[in-house]
């Protein structure tokens, strides 16, 4: 005889842990009470912040001549003039920098990452990375002063700014870099290399471009950073009324500069400029980074 079915239908057994006590529900509530409160707390001083700036400055960036016209000519008792070579001089001044930074910090960082794992100068290089992160704007500021300006000669200009921005540009992005080449998986470079691939070809050809959409994104992220900078452009140009097409000699305004430009402030229209000066920057930065976004989706690796 066939020995009998076994008895597939068990009943249910209420595991312990499903049976929440009092205290737990308790605890859980006071966490997420004091969770959103840290929140609010810290959410609330930024949209006060955002609807000052844009309550008294909005009405500035509505105006066309805002963004067609400079103040050449015009002195801070004048209505008219506008915030253009401003805006052109923040532009140039972060371009130059990004120029000079990315390739440097993206070198940098693949170095860390490929090449010097666990090597001397490896960790020199992530010691001198982190203490460049922690260093103020005015002391990279002081520093370029005394050595480009002092040291070397040369005249306070756009050019010696944007050096200044390449030393707080340069750790942001060499951070972003390395973290984003670590966690592609070593399984696409061991894949190469049974292929007969080189390595530096490997980096090129595999390792960038399926990182390239991070990396892409925290240098348009690190650009927006420096944008806001105003110790470098105190202390290493001055301000121009109008624009100045070269970097390397003569004062050049940007954003920060005209805000803190003491003619602009000495009653109601030039105050008005200063916070339609701010509003313009909180504008460039959001574009910026709307389009690190929108370029990371575009330079995404898309799995088949």
């Amino acid at each position: 005889m066939s020995a009998p079915a076994p008895d597939l239908q068990r009943p249910a057994i209420t595991p312990a842990f499903q049976q929440i006590s009092a205290a737990r529900k308790a605890k859980n509530m006071t966490a997420t009470i004091l969770m959103g409160s840290a929140f609010v707390i810290a959410v609330a001083p930024l949209v006060w912040l955002l609807w000052t700036v844009l309550q008294k400055g909005f009405t500035r960036v509505l105006n066309a001549d805002w963004w067609q016209k400079s103040m050449a000519g015009l002195t801070g008792r004048q209505q008219g003039g506008g915030v253009y070579h401003a805006i052109y001089g923040t532009l140039v001044q972060s371009l130059i920098c990004a120029v000079i930074a990315v390739p440097i910090a993206i070198m940098v960082a693949i170095y860390l990452v490929e090449y010097g794992k666990r090597t001397r100068l490896a960790k020199w290089i992530t010691f001198t990375v982190d203490i460049l992160s922690g260093v103020p704007s005015i002391v990279a500021a002081l520093f370029i002063y005394s050595l480009w300006i002092i040291t070397f000669g040369f005249p306070r200009s756009a050019f010696a700014v944007s050096l200044a921005l390449v030393m707080l540009m340069i750790p942001v992005v060499v951070r972003t870099t390395e973290e984003l080449l670590k966690i592609v998986p070593d399984e696409l470079r061991e894949a190469a290399y049974a292929l007969g691939i080189p390595k530096w070809k490997t980096i090129v050809k595999i390792v960038i471009p399926t990182a390239l959409s991070g990396i892409i994104t925290g240098i348009m992220l690190a650009i927006a950073r420096v944008m806001g900078e105003t110790a470098p452009v105190l202390i290493l140009v001055g301000y121009n009324p109008f624009i100045n097409n070269n970097p390397f000699s003569g004062n050049m305004a940007s954003l920060p500069l005209f805000m803190n430009d003491s003619r602009l402030t000495i009653n109601a229209i030039g105050e008005g400029r200063v916070w339609g000066a701010a509003v313009t920057l909180i504008l460039i930065i959001t574009v910026i980074n709307l389009l690190a976004s929108v370029i990371s989706k575009l330079t995404a690796v898309k799995s088949k």
